[in-house]
């Protein structure tokens, strides 16, 4: 249980919490949902996005990013990257239900499986996909309005913070793209730079003064 009373799971290879201790639900809608998708689509008279996720883990930035685009309109497409998907019945003991409508959640555990092979539509609004791989392995001939970097920590997870990790990822966003992450390190920022992005110092998380906000130039 983390402090806004939503669920976490910890990962005892990797030994680290799928989400921050702080809230794992607030941390999902201040990082991903209102720091990435709503700050790409804001001023933009057309509502759509393509989103790419790097560590779909338990899928709760999915999940809170499709019960918003359904309640607004938006048309959904997403795409999560996840080497060691999580079964569909550890993602029913999240929780996560309550924070979204029945009919999404059913929707999601009913088509979890389906998404792992091929893009599925889960909705009017939202279509989903998983790349059951490793980054460096993931391709795709699509490039992407939003990336969400929700991979472990880099004390944990160094790999994935390299520059050729961050390369393999930010080749596939579009001129204007928006990059977010919950971490913000000098390393991190000087990376991002050298891909050719703009970054900014946007305000962090609960337990995080400052996280990263990125645009492709």
């Amino acid at each position: 249980m983390t402090s806004d009373g939503s669920k976490t799971i910890f990962n005892e290879q990797v030994g680290e919490n799928y989400h921050s201790r702080h809230g794992a639900l607030q941390e999902s809608k201040h990082v991903f949902l209102h720091s990435g998708l709503n700050y790409y689509l804001e001023g933009k008279a057309e509502k759509k996005a393509s989103i790419l996720e790097v560590g779909f883990g338990t899928g709760l930035n999915f999940l809170v990013t499709a019960e918003h685009c359904i309640k607004n309109q938006i048309q959904l497409s997403y795409t999560g990257i996840e080497a060691f998907p999580l079964t569909q019945s550890m993602i029913t003991e999240t929780g996560y239900n309550e924070y979204i409508s029945e009919k999404l959640w059913d929707s999601f555990l009913i088509n979890y499986s389906v998404a792992l092979n091929s893009m599925t539509q889960i909705n009017d609004a939202c279509s989903l996909q998983i790349a059951a791989k490793k980054l460096l392995d993931f391709q795709s001939e699509n490039l992407f309005d939003v990336i969400y970097f929700d991979a472990f920590a880099a004390v944990h997870q160094p790999e994935m913070w390299n520059l050729e990790s961050l390369n393999q990822i930010c080749k596939f966003v579009k001129p204007g793209g928006v990059f977010v992450t919950y971490a913000i390190t000098g390393e991190l920022k000087r990376a991002m730079k050298s891909l050719g992005f703009s970054i900014e110092k946007a305000p962090g998380a609960a337990g995080k003064r400052e996280m990263l906000r990125s645009v492709k130039l």
